[in-house]
């Protein structure tokens, strides 16, 4: 079976790579061949990712399907493939907005909550501005870059897999058994209803603030959330805009961020600015992801802000309805009450 994959990020990888997992186990010959348009992998929206692995914190404002998708993505990126670092999430607000964190609280599980004293023993460079916080343990994070292209790695050592970058996947023939559709926004001429989230993004250098795991800071209007780096640096992010320009960082949202991380330790305030970013995020409607099926080509897509939790479940569907016929009615069917049920 020959299977020909669209596009290099977060969706494409993990699919290429639970395409040929799920083939080995059922003992099947297949044949996988990733195509990307750009020089490389991960240069899309995932080159931007915050990279939390942060299934009961996003259900705060999401539907429960996210977190049971993303309980499955954690087992992914810290076992299955294990690039990420289980060392949970932080989630604090300042002391006006504690109504937020005590509805966030309401809203999630999995969580212990902190006092000075036990958010001093995580975060030290915390604990001066906050009393009181949700510690997530069985969280993760990881670094998008750097995980895609380990990932991108693993593949190019498989004799059955072919990477072919700097390549537009529609001069070539139509000849796989199995298409995936994996473009994200790029795919909106054939997904109509699809619709772009644009998000923007800084990283910080910032030799007087350590941290060691992701921090969320609740607001009525900007909630921002920062991830410490490999290189110590750290992301922060993201704003969020129903806005289909790609390129574009604005100031507004230069000084939302900054404004929330000064808030988070005044240190930001000479943290140096390495590099600003922003991107699209694909998204329908209900801000749900979907698997979308047209005979022998799949669509993987929707995948919102939730690109490294939801993209290793998706894969795993999308390999088992290629390699098995099999049906997945919480992703495909497009009835969202249906989904909902299912």
């Amino acid at each position: 079976m020959r299977v020909r994959l669209i596009g290099a990020g977060a969706a494409g990888l993990t699919a290429a790579f639970e395409l040929v997992r799920h083939a080995e186990t059922l003992k099947r010959d297949i044949a996988v061949e990733l195509v990307e348009k750009a020089e490389g992998p991960g240069r899309g929206c995932s080159h931007y990712a915050g990279g939390m692995i942060a299934p009961w914190c996003e259900a705060e404002s999401t539907e429960p399907i996210v977190a049971t998708l993303g309980e499955e993505a954690l087992e992914f990126w810290t076992q299955t493939f294990p690039v990420a670092e289980k060392r949970g999430s932080l989630v604090v607000a300042p002391k006006r907005d504690r109504p937020d964190l005590l509805q966030f609280s309401r809203r999630t599980k999995n969580f212990v909550t902190l006092d000075r004293e036990g958010l001093a023993a995580l975060e030290p460079d915390l604990a001066a501005n906050f009393d009181t916080a949700l510690y997530f343990e069985q969280e993760a994070h990881l670094a998008p870059r750097q995980a895609l292209a380990k990932l991108a790695e693993h593949l190019a050592t498989k004799p059955n897999v072919t990477l072919r970058y700097g390549v537009d996947a529609t001069t070539l023939p139509n000849d796989a058994d199995w298409t995936l559709d994996c473009r994200g926004f790029a795919a909106k001429p054939e997904l109509k209803n699809l619709r772009g989230v644009k998000g923007e993004m800084m990283i910080l250098r910032a030799p007087d603030i350590n941290l060691t795991r992701p921090v969320r800071m609740v607001h009525p209007r900007h909630p921002v959330y920062l991830v410490p780096r490999p290189d110590g640096t750290i992301m922060v992010g993201a704003t969020m805009y129903e806005n289909e320009e790609r390129a574009r960082v604005t100031a507004e949202s230069l000084v939302e961020l900054v404004n929330s991380a000064f808030a988070l330790n005044p240190a930001f305030a000479q943290a140096e600015v390495v590099e600003t970013g922003s991107d699209v995020r694909p998204s329908f409607a209900d801000n749900l992801p979907r698997i979308r099926r047209e005979g022998k080509k799949l669509y993987l897509n929707g995948l919102y802000r939730h690109g490294f939790l939801l993209s290793p479940p998706l894969a795993s569907r999308a390999a088992r309805v290629v390699l098995e016929d099999a049906y997945f009615p919480e992703v495909m069917d497009e009835d969202r009450g249906q989904r909902r049920s299912a």
